[in-house]
């Protein structure tokens, strides 16, 4: 597969003007979203340009099961986050995506994001790779709740927690430190009774479930083409959809202001703002 770098960084019209070539050329995508998809909601990413952490890598699968301070401190930190990362809504980026699937040009849109933001748009194909963090899921007996009600539980139990503000990190919990979290008080589940609950989300460490991967493949195989959107595919993830692109001999485009771990495999690159390209590829596509 040729690769064919961006010249510089296009602006968002020529950008666009090309993006719309593309999806014209190839009018069944599998579209695959990351972080930057949803920085415009207000959800931070987690990577500079250079593909390198903003801040600590987010806490692994084994950590959060093996250590009860561990999942203290995440679920006082998650407290905190929350309040930002519940009301987010849909930006530019989601609703073309959505307008795109209406029209019959995504097969499917496969999200590495866990906002829930590409249904809230109006996307209905879609696969949550890592999960959705609206839900909460018992470690024990399998109980689901919603996030909006854990939430009033945790707050319940931990009022003055309720009154700290810290930034915003990108899985929903919020950067508080230099606090002491062995005071932090994890609800109980409604169901059992256990205190092992866990955001229904893929955490570092952990596997994504092998429908969500099989769905999606399936549907690459049905696709004319790869679309990457605002993702630095640095996580095998997502990743191993560009690698079965290649080896299928697919055309493969991404939009990404910064370097991705595929720089090398793209048929096309264009390092743009992911929204505003997408809304002037959108509005050439129809007319």
């Amino acid at each position: 597969m040729n690769s064919h770098a961006a010249s510089s960084a296009p602006c968002p019209e020529e950008a666009g003007k090309t993006l719309a070539g593309f999806i014209a050329a190839h009018p069944r995508l599998l579209v695959l979203t990351g972080a930057g998809v949803s920085t415009a909601s207000g959800i931070p990413d987690y990577r500079d340009l250079q593909g390198q952490w903003k801040r600590a890598q987010p806490v692994s699968y084994q950590a959060f099961m093996g250590r009860e301070l561990t999942r203290q401190r995440y679920w006082a930190r998650s407290l905190v986050g929350w309040r930002t990362f519940g009301r987010a809504t849909a930006a530019p980026a989601h609703r073309v995506l959505a307008d795109l699937e209406r029209s019959g040009l995504v097969e499917l849109l496969v999200t590495q994001n866990v906002d829930g933001l590409h249904e809230a748009a109006g996307s209905r194909r879609v696969v949550d790779l890592h999960g959705r963090l609206d839900a909460v899921r018992c470690m024990d007996c399998g109980a689901r709740l919603a996030r909006e009600l854990w939430q009033e539980a945790l707050i319940e139990r931990n009022p003055a927690w309720s009154a700290l503000s810290a930034l915003s990190a990108p899985d929903g919990d919020a950067d508080l430190e230099a606090v002491d979290f062995a005071q932090f008080v994890i609800p109980p589940c409604p169901s059992c009774g256990s205190r092992l609950l866990k955001p229904d989300v893929v955490f570092y460490g952990e596997s994504v479930p092998r429908e969500r991967v099989g769905r999606a493949m399936d549907a690459l195989g049905r696709s004319r083409a790869l679309l990457v959107l605002g993702s630095s595919l640095m996580v095998y993830s997502g990743y191993r959809f560009v690698l079965a692109a290649r080896e299928a001999a697919m055309a493969v485009a991404a939009v990404n202001q910064g370097v991705t771990r595929a720089d090398g495999a793209f048929t096309l690159k264009l390092a743009s703002d992911v929204g505003r390209t997408l809304q002037v590829a959108a509005s050439i596509l129809h007319g």
